[in-house]
Formats: C-alpha cells, sequence, structure tokens
C-alpha cells in the first residue's frame, strides 16, 4: 500500500485515544488489508490487562516502547494482535478485534476457510488469521514491515465511534472501553447499539484524519 503511515508518536499518548483514534485507520499485512472497525483499550490498571500481575517475560512487549505489536496466543488456539500504546514502561495496549476487509480478500478466505467477507475478521482471532499474524511477531515495529498502519481515507474521516462495555472477559467487563464504527457489520458480536449523533456514546470526529497523520 502506499501512504503516509502512522508514525510512533501516535502511540505515545493515553491508551483510550488510541483505541478511539485507530477506528477508520487502515491495518496492512503483507498483501492483505482492512480497515479497523472496532478495537478495546487495556491499561496496567485494569485487572483484565495483562499487565496487571506486573511485568513478565510473557507481557514484556506490554510495556513499551510505543507503537510495537504485542501478539499473545489465546486459549491455547488464536493469536491476538495488540498496538502497545502510552509512553514506555506505562504497560497498555489496544487490542484490534475486527477489520473491514479491502485487499487480499482472495487470500484471506483461503487461510481462514470461509467465503463471507463479513466474517473474514470480524473478531480478534479471524483477522489474525486472515491477515497471517502469528506469535512470530510479538514485538514487531507497527510503524515498519510487515505491518503498515495508515490514517482514515478521506471517506472514513467523520465516521461516528459507539463505545461500549468490552467483550469475551470476566474481569472489569463493565468498563465501557471498547469503541467500533457506528453501524458498521464486520464488528465482532454482538453488535453495540449505533446512537443518534451528539449522545454520550457516540461521536462524529472530523479531523481525526489530519489529527493521526500529525502524530
Amino acid at each position: 500500500m502506499n501512504g503516509r503511515h502512522l508514525e510512533t508518536g501516535f502511540y505515545d499518548r493515553s491508551v483510550h485515544e488510541v483505541a478511539r483514534e485507530l477506528v477508520g485507520c487502515t491495518l496492512a499485512v503483507n498483501g492483505t488489508a482492512g480497515v479497523i472497525v472496532e478495537t478495546e483499550a487495556y491499561d496496567a490498571g485494569d485487572p483484565a490487562c495483562h499487565a496487571y500481575v506486573g511485568r513478565t517475560p510473557r507481557n514484556e512487549v506490554l510495556f513499551g516502547p510505543p507503537g510495537r505489536a504485542y501478539v499473545y496466543l489465546s486459549y491455547g488456539i488464536h493469536s491476538l494482535l495488540n498496538a502497545v500504546a502510552e509512553p514506555e514502561g506505562q504497560a497498555a495496549a489496544v487490542l484490534i478485534r475486527a477489520l473491514e476487509p479491502t485487499e487480499g480478500i482472495e487470500l484471506m478466505r483461503e487461510r481462514r476457510g470461509v467465503e463471507d467477507v463479513s466474517q473474514l475478521c470480524s473478531g480478534p482471532g479471524k483477522l489474525t488469521q486472515a491477515l497471517g499474524v502469528g506469535l512470530d511477531l510479538n514485538g514487531a515495529d507497527l510503524t515498519a514491515p510487515p505491518f503498515e498502519v495508515l490514517p482514515p481515507a478521506a471517506e472514513w474521516d467523520a465516521i461516528e465511534v459507539v463505545t461500549s462495555t468490552r467483550i469475551g472477559i470476566t474481569k472489569a467487563a463493565e468498563l465501557p472501553w471498547r469503541y467500533c464504527a457506528g453501524g458498521n457489520r464486520f464488528v465482532s458480536r454482538p453488535w453495540p447499539a449505533s446512537p443518534s449523533v451528539g449522545t454520550a456514546g457516540g461521536r462524529k470526529q472530523p479531523s481525526r484524519r489530519q489529527a493521526a497523520a500529525s502524530k
């Protein structure tokens, strides 16, 4: 892909800002790509975060530097991709939960063994399988190959970002740290409610693309 990718500074700030502003960005890996439509935020003070127990060999990457990929195996089956955020030492990351596929769709279908485009990347384990992301990429730089993360294209610049409680976890599940593209049907289920513009659950962001590119 061609374009100005997000630099390390984009990730070197509040994990919640990063999680919200990654929605609408494009994630590309070795000929496959999709628009990020769902994320979740995790920080060191969060019982659901791997860093909550302190620094260990398994979670070392979470402590920085920012802009690195934290990839771990969930339930011994699925590799999950996270973007490390906040200043080095703070231990926070954004889980990439779902993409709307845009490139390399046939390759994604081969890897996933499914035809329905809406099912290729509608979950954190699905998208890593579709993109070919495994544990070998744990600690890799998100600003360098094989990764490329691009700011939102014009048509994604003013999307409504909907917040809801996180899913698939048992600790601190009540925290509203899940961020989704409002009304997008490529997000994982359960789909969050899509509030009207101006309500507390979502918002329009007319300058997100420019802000992201300048980080």
